[in-house]
C-alpha cells in the first residue's frame, strides 16, 4: 500500500521507494529508507503528511507519499 493510505497513529515499515533518482535521493537523505519504521502523525486531506521516524518529525507533500510503498507494522 502507499503511504497516503495510512491513517493517523498507524505504524508501518517502508517497503520500497518508487521514483526518479532525485526523489529517492531526497527521501533517503531525510532517513526514509526501505525497512525503516514510521508512525503517521497527521494525514489531513490537501495538507502535507506528518510522519515520525528515527526520532524526527517529517513533513511530506502528497506527491512524495505516492512514491513510498509501506507495509503495516506493529506499534
Amino acid at each position: 500500500m502507499r503511504l497516503l493510505e495510512l491513517k493517523e497513529k498507524q505504524t508501518a515499515r517502508v517497503a520500497a521507494l518508487d521514483g526518479d533518482a532525485r526523489f529517492i535521493g531526497r527521501i533517503t537523505s531525510i532517513g526514509l529508507t526501505p525497512g525503516c519504521k514510521l508512525t503517521v502523525i497527521k494525514n489531513d486531506k490537501n495538507r502535507p503528511m506528518l510522519v515520525y521516524s528515527r526520532d524526527t518529525m517529517i513533513a511530506l507533500n502528497r506527491n512524495e507519499c505516492e512514491g513510498i510503498e509501506v507495509t503495516e507494522a506493529e506499534a
